[in-house]
Order: C-alpha cells, then structure tokens, then sequence
C-alpha cells in the first residue's frame, strides 16, 4: 500500500503524519509510519515553506524507496503494552529453499492432477508439501508435522482429518508420482541412470500388534518390535529413483525385481548396471540381470565361494596393481597400514550356468582395519567368558561368536557347570580374510572400474542413514498399511529433495550442517510491515542466497518483497 499523508487537528496545532493502510489477519487498518511534526514546527523548519507541499513530496521519495525496496522501516515498542493473546510473530523461513526444488519437480502440478481425478476439497499440494517439509525440519508424528506447519511463514490451510485423508490418497498413486517425479527431475538436471545401486533396510513400528506390512522380522536395529522394509534404488549420483515397501517377515532378495520391473515399465530406462551388496546378489537377481542391456555388479562373499575358487582367490601369486601386469606375490609386500595400495586379481567363472567374472582385491590397509575390530570384539568375548548368563544367541560380527560352550570335562564325564572358552579356531580362520574383497559382475570392463562403481554404495547406505536419524522415519506411528506407504512416499521425496539440494550447493556441507541451517532459518514478523531475520548469517546462507536466487539476508524483508520472493518460488498460497 502506498504511503499518504494524514493531518491531526488539536486545539493548539494541527500535526502532520504519514500514514499507510496494512492488512494484519485480514482486517485493514492504518498504520501510522512516521510524524513529520506540527504546521507550525515545519514552517519554522522549513524557513516558510509550505508544510503541506513539502510533505507531499517528501511521501512521494518514501513509495518511490519502498518500491525499490530501499525505504527505512521505523518500528515502535512499548514497554507497558502488552503483547496480543495468542499471537504468533517466530516463523520459519528455510523451507522456502526447499520449494524452490518442491515446484522444480512439478509436485504441485502432480497433486492438481491427482485431486482433479479424485475430486476432494482439500489442498492436496499444501498437504504434501507439509508433509515433506516438516519431515526435514521438524520430523515427527503427523499430529506434530500438522501443528508444525504452523511454523511456517505461509500459515496451512487444511485440518488434521485432511492430512490422513490425503494420506490414503498419495498412498494409491505413489507410483505416479514416483515415475512422474522422476521425468520432472530430468528438466532440471541429467541423470546419471548408467549405474543403479539397490539396497533394503528396515524400519521399526512404536506398536508390537504385528499385521499387514508391519510384521517381525530380523530388525537391523535389534529391536523388539514388529518392522516393515524398504527397498531403495538410486542413481549413479546418489540420487534416489525409485523405492517399493514390504512385510517386514519376508526375505529381501526377492523384492529386487518387481521394483526393477517397474524402472523398466515405467521410467523407460533400459540399459543400465544393477549393483548391490552380497545380501541382494541371489543368482535369481544376477540372472534378471543378464538379459538385454543389463548388466550386473554384486558383492561376493568369498567365505560363500567353491573351495577351488576360495583357494585362488586368498592364494598369494598372481596378483597386479592397477594399470600394470607385472605379477605381484604378497608374501612379497608390506603388510602394514602404512601400505594404501590397492592389489587385484580376476578370472572369469560359471556358476550356476551363469558367466560372470570373480574379482578380488587385497588391501593392506583394509586388513588393518579388520584386525582392529576383530581385536576389539575378542576383547569384548573374552569378558562375556565370565558371565556366562548373558551368552545367548551369536549373530555374525556378534563377540559372542568366538565363545565356545564346554559341557565335558578333558575325561569326557559330563561337568557341573557349563564352561565358556574362546574358539582360536574360528579367529584363525577368519584371519585368512583380512584385507580381502570379493565382487562379481557380467562386464568385461577392467577391475579398477568395477571396484570404483561398487565402492558407490555407501551413498545408498548413507541415505537410509539420513532417513532413520536426520528425518526420523522410524519409529512409524500408523497402522493402517495405505498410510504407512505414503508415510514412506513422503519419506523417499524429503530425501530426493534434500539430496538435489546438496547436489545445488555442490555437495560442500554435511547433512547436520544443512538440515541446522534451514531449520533455524527464522524470522520474527513485525505486523503489517514484514519479516526481521533472527538467524545468523553464515556462508551457508549466502551460498543458498546465490544458488536460489533470491535473499532474505537484509535487516527487514518488507511484505512487499516478501510476496515476490513467493511469486518467484511459484507460490500459490497467500500471506496473512
């Protein structure tokens, strides 16, 4: 609204003011901007010049300022007025980076299509996008992500009951809005769909009613409570691509193909390198792999090898170092930590009626790192030795699995008491594995690349590590199997979204780093007026400033340009 000018007569004076019209909780009202003073004071001032035209002029510069963004804004405060009952002026304003990649990926365009197919009331596009943006920055229940929402400089316009109805919805069209997601992301950037890392983890519910898709399982967290499982493909960039949920009691290797199916059906990729860890290489999945364009890169557990292969690939000859051919014996070789070279061997095998070739590398410093854990795990053994009582159950890299239970004495009569000793047997024969690396794959590519491109699946690791600590997914506090699935639809875009932020700031911070600085990326509103920032400028938010092409960095944002910074992001909801 523009600035005017408003005269107050008293009995002695009459006083001039500039005044301006501003809407607060959608009641106009007037808002005085700033007193110029008396006639008289202003004739004084002024050495005769007329007040009036003087003042008019002066109104003029300040809306020719405001329009530029350059004018002062002047606030007053009292220290006797109470502040009004239930007002809210702390708001958050980090998630507004998080938009602009939002309504880069077209996923307002998706609702609108799903809600003119479904014909429902509610705002399914302010739904979701809560729904994600509360998962980054303030994750938790969906009672919490609704009053959370709140906390956002665009107040929500839906209630409670439409956030679950919303739920049963994006649940029936996850796969739309998965494959469409993934064609929107092309227009932003190419993806890296060359290589696909595949990979499954398992999330646990706050309930023990076991039914549907919660069911119990082995749970990767050693929790006692029902669990429901994810399988996640990403591209060759850490980019995720596609992810399909399932019970919890069901063995995760048969869930590689249907999820694969749909790539092929429904994101027209074709030819692409499926890699994965040892838990997911089933000859069933590295055959599915060997057909058309396809190919296959696994972890080989060489414990799992036939016995003349074992004895090939722990053998000491035979091996090269990258980019030469000169054979290297490791008898030969410094065995010590301070060794970072990298040794290789390969052969190609036929298992299984399947061609494939075996690599395996040897790392000096990788085989220091086992002994290290494997020493802190003896040690840990050696103590359970004592209390027998707390020997249960052993799990592979479980101490436990060095104990041995003696029920004879050396006669061979039957003992009073069970005796725990450590197994030196055990420990001796997984010695013989320290340093060594096992993978197969179909490519006739050289070793050296097919190690690097399988190197790459910390990034899926890493991702379901953001997702369980950063985004708490877990524990999962619905029931119905619909809502936990588009539980995990928000949960697979919150972290597509994050995971193009980083890529937008070149992948400079750490996730803590990010996810703290859009968290705490506040403003304090000054009604009527606009938005003061109360975080601290840092070279985070200017590196996000550049990259997204707007700021929120000056002393005031004036609702004005606030409105333009929301235009810009391709905002449809209003300012209050």
């Amino acid at each position: 609204m523009l600035m005017r000018l408003s005269t107050s007569k008293s009995k002695n004076a009459t006083s001039l003011y500039v005044i301006k019209d501003i809407t607060i909780k959608n009641k106009r009202t007037t808002k005085i901007v700033e007193k110029l003073g008396t006639e008289a004071q202003l004739r004084e001032k002024l050495n005769g010049q007329d007040p009036y035209e003087w003042a008019k002029k002066y109104i003029s510069e300040l809306n020719k300022k405001e329009k530029e963004n350059k004018v002062e804004i002047i606030a007053k405060f009292s220290e006797t007025k109470q502040i009004p009952m239930d007002s809210k002026v702390h708001f958050n304003g980090g998630y507004l980076f998080l938009q602009d990649i939002y309504y880069d990926l077209g996923l307002h365009k998706i609702s609108k299509q799903i809600s003119d197919k479904y014909k429902f009331s509610f705002d399914l596009n302010s739904i979701l996008s809560r729904l994600i943006y509360t998962r980054m920055l303030n994750p938790s229940s969906k009672l919490s992500s609704f009053k959370a929402s709140n906390d956002f400089i665009e107040q929500p316009n839906f209630e409670l009951q439409h956030i679950y109805r919303a739920l049963e919805i994006i649940s029936k069209e996850s796969d739309f809005i998965e494959s469409t997601v993934y064609k929107n992301s092309l227009k932003l950037s190419k993806r890296n769909t060359k290589v696909l890392y595949y990979d499954c983890t398992n999330y646990f519910f706050e309930t023990e009613k076991a039914d549907g898709l919660k069911q119990y399982g082995l749970s990767k967290e050693h929790r006692p409570n029902p669990i429901v499982q994810m399988g996640l493909f990403m591209d060759g960039d850490g980019i995720p691509l596609a992810f399909s949920i399932f019970d919890g009691n069901k063995n995760e290797q048969p869930s590689l193909k249907p999820l694969e199916k749909r790539i092929l059906s429904d994101f027209d990729l074709s030819k692409f390198v499926v890699c994965t860890d040892a838990g997911l290489a089933s000859n069933t999945n590295r055959i599915f792999n060997n057909k058309n364009d396809r190919a296959f890169i696994v972890t080989q557990s060489l414990k799992k090898l036939k016995k003349h292969l074992k004895d090939w690939a722990l053998a000491p000859n035979g091996w090269h170092l990258s980019n030469e051919t000169k054979n290297i014996n490791l008898e030969n070789i410094d065995h010590s930590s301070n060794n970072k070279a990298i040794y290789y061997k390969e052969r190609w095998i036929n298992e299984n009626e399947l061609p494939q070739k075996l690599i395996v590398t040897y790392s000096p410093k990788y085989r220091a790192y086992q002994e290290y854990i494997r020493s802190t795990q003896i040690q840990r053994a050696e103590k359970l030795v004592k209390k027998p009582s707390s020997i249960n159950k052993k799990k592979q890299n479980d101490p436990k699995r060095f104990i041995d239970s003696i029920h004879c004495t050396n006669e061979g009569e039957i003992a009073e008491k069970q005796v725990l000793t450590i197994n030196r047997d055990t420990i001796s024969d997984e010695e013989k594995y320290d340093g060594f690396y096992g993978v197969c794959t179909n490519l006739d590519d050289n070793a050296e690349t097919i190690i690097k491109v399988n190197k790459r699946r910390w990034e899926i690791e890493e991702s379901f590590r953001i997702l369980k600590t950063e985004f708490k997914a877990r524990p999962v506090y619905l029931s119905r199997d619909d809502r936990i699935k588009a539980h995990f639809t928000t949960c697979f875009l919150s972290l597509l979204i994050y995971r193009l932020l980083e890529k937008k700031l070149d992948e400079k911070y750490t996730t803590k780093e990010l996810i703290e600085t859009l968290k705490n990326h506040n403003f304090m509103e000054l009604k009527g007026e606009g938005y003061i920032p109360t975080y601290t400028r840092t070279d985070i938010t200017d590196e996000l400033h550049d990259k997204f092409g707007f700021r929120t960095d000056t002393q005031i944002i004036s609702n004005a340009k606030m409105k333009k910074i929301l235009k810009q992001l391709n905002c449809i909801m209003k300012l209050n």
